[in-house]
Formats: structure tokens, sequence, C-alpha cells
């Protein structure tokens, strides 16, 4: 079978189009191809009103391992028709621990009914500003069923506050985590960060399933 070749044409130029005009693709002096992002990156999402965030202050984060006071924020999925796919990450303190640890996100599933001894949240919402609540259910800290693994992200060790270079710690995921119903994830330590107090976010697009 033959397929017939198809003929693009373009045109170079620097010119800015009008809305409803119909235009050439934009190409370069040498014939390059010109695309720019009409936005940032998660501007339609956001916009869309689908990105959510959470914020939690916890002292002394636990081992990840530890599945009684996990968090946070520890965000649970029990929803029955969206995922929740993890975008970001944020990280910072304001007290120094006594015991050096890494710092990451631990998950699990079979979490059918919400987390067990929670606590508030910190602070919650939509990233559209005024936007809907959110499907998935976060909390400061939580007792949580099985946590299966620990994804290190960043560490905390133990000299002074002052001289520290850790300061803010942003990361960007980018949906590599993806949460469904009954499932959860919940930022958390390598050890039992003592005397540390952190301040966390979690950064999630829903979608539907």
């Amino acid at each position: 079978m033959q397929i017939d070749p198809i003929t693009i044409m373009g045109e170079v130029s620097t010119g800015v189009a009008a809305d409803g005009t119909t235009q050439k693709i934009r190409l370069g002096k040498n014939r390059e191809l010109i695309m720019g992002l009409a936005h940032g990156q998660y501007a339609e999402a956001s916009r869309r009103g689908n990105l959510f965030m959470a914020q939690a202050i916890v002292t002394a984060p636990v081992i990840w391992s530890t599945e009684a006071g996990t968090g946070g924020p520890l965000l649970w999925n029990g929803s029955s028709n969206v995922n929740a796919s993890i975008l970001a990450v944020g990280i910072s303190h304001t007290i120094v621990t006594t015991v050096a640890a890494a710092i990451g996100l631990t998950g699990g599933n079979g979490q059918s009914a919400a987390p067990t001894s929670t606590t508030a949240i910190d602070s919650t919402g939509n990233l559209l500003v005024g936007g809907a609540g959110s499907a998935c259910t976060a909390y400061r800290v939580g007792t949580t069923v099985d946590n299966k693994w620990f994804m290190p992200l960043g560490s905390f060790h133990t000299g002074a506050l002052t001289v520290d270079t850790f300061g803010l710690g942003w990361i960007d995921l980018g949906g590599l985590l993806t949460v469904p119903p009954g499932s959860y994830v919940s930022v958390a330590a390598s050890a039992t960060a003592t005397t540390l107090v952190m301040q966390a976010c979690i950064i999630w697009e829903e979608f539907p399933i």
C-alpha cells in the first residue's frame, strides 16, 4: 500500500496574528519549525479548577515505615471517580532536627476508609482561586494502612538553622505519581526527625478515571 507524502507549508516571519485568522506554520530562516507554549505548564489545568494544594506544619515527622502518625500532608483519595496526579512537593523547615534524615514521599493502597487518628490540615484549596473543593482529602497527619515504599527527595541535617543550606526545597514531580481511589500519598522521613519542625505542601491534579 502506497502512502502519498504530505506537504506542509510554512512561512518565515516574526509577525503576530489576530484572533480568528488562518496562518501558515511559522518557520525560522533555516527552515526550523518555531513553536512556543501559549501559557505556563500548569495554567490550563489550573484555570479549569483541577489543581489543588495542601500544606502542613509537622513536628518530628515519623519514619515512613511507621504507619501511625504518617504525614504530612497526608493525601487520601477516598473518591470513586478521580485519580490524583502528584505534580510537585515543597519542603522547608523552621526548627532543625537532632536526627539527620532524608525527606520524601511514602504511599500505599488498600485504604478504602479514611485514615484514623487524623489531625486537620493547616491549609488546602483549589489553585483556581475560589474554585471548588477537591475530591481527595488532605490531613496534617494520620494513621495509614500499609506504607509500601519511600521515595527520597531531599535531606535534613543537624546543623544550626542559622548556617543551614537547605532553605526552600521545591521538587517538580511532573505527574510521576498517580493516587487512585482507595490509595494515599504522604510526605515522610527515612528516620523520625526528632525536634524538626517542617512546613510541606503537595500539589496535585484531579482528573476523571
